[in-house]
């Protein structure tokens, strides 16, 4: 059932709705209705995921549709997805498919954001709200952007590979290591600031790490550390 809110019934069917659950097929009939909110994407989706199971942003076939529309989307999930067989394996897919697919220590919030018009957030308990209010949708997008930059990409079809990395990798390690930011390791090394967060995206898959601090760890257990400070 949809309702609206009693502040201003002329205002709310294009700015508010919410999309309340209390049948017994309220999971997929919120599933749906927030499946046809995104089959409208024209441009862009954003999301933002801490991986529940909550239908705002839970994994949908309707993304790799969007994607073969040319929609473009970027997504933001927790490091941790990295380490989890079935999330990773859907990460890589989209990633594959074309989505820009990033993962940071923790995401803040679970939010999507459709073509910079509306934002669609977790309402109270088995609600969600739908939300055309211009400052909602730009504060919401802004955090996003402001987060973008920091995600380490995720690269399709990079699996763990055995065996101790290349000397640049382990340079790149030992400089993350002395709390080098991606922008002088990336100068360090003679590289992009890209190239560095491709390399980070690389070394946490074969590490299996869920942080580039885990990531560090796991390298100095491994003896990565040790034989570039040999060298």
């Amino acid at each position: 059932m949809i309702t609206q809110s009693p502040l201003d019934r002329h205002e709310a069917p294009s700015r508010l709705t919410v999309l309340r659950g209390h049948s017994a097929c309220r999971p997929v009939s919120r599933h749906a209705r927030v499946a046809a909110k995104l089959a409208s994407a024209q441009r862009e989706v954003l999301v933002v995921s801490p991986l529940s199971d909550d239908p705002v942003t839970t994994f949908r076939r309707i993304d790799h549709t969007g994607l073969r529309r040319g929609v473009r989307y970027r997504m933001l999930f927790p490091d941790h997805a990295r380490t989890l067989a079935e999330p990773a394996r859907r990460l890589g897919r989209l990633a594959q498919a074309g989505a820009e697919v990033r993962t940071l220590p923790a995401v803040p919030v679970e939010a999507l954001v459709v073509d910079r018009a509306v934002a669609i957030l977790p309402g109270g308990p088995g609600d969600i709200a739908v939300l055309g209010l211009p400052s909602v949708v730009e504060a919401v997008t802004e955090l996003i952007e402001r987060l973008w930059p920091s995600a380490v990409p995720v690269i399709p079809g990079d699996p763990p590979e055995p065996g101790a990395p290349a000397a640049r990798d382990r340079e790149l390690l030992a400089l993350l290591a002395d709390g080098c930011t991606d922008e002088s390791a990336a100068a360090a090394l003679g590289v992009s600031v890209r190239t560095v967060r491709r390399m980070v995206s690389s070394l946490m898959n074969r590490l299996g790490a869920r942080s580039r601090f885990q990531a560090g760890v796991k390298a100095a257990d491994r003896g990565w550390l040790r034989e570039e400070a040999g060298r």
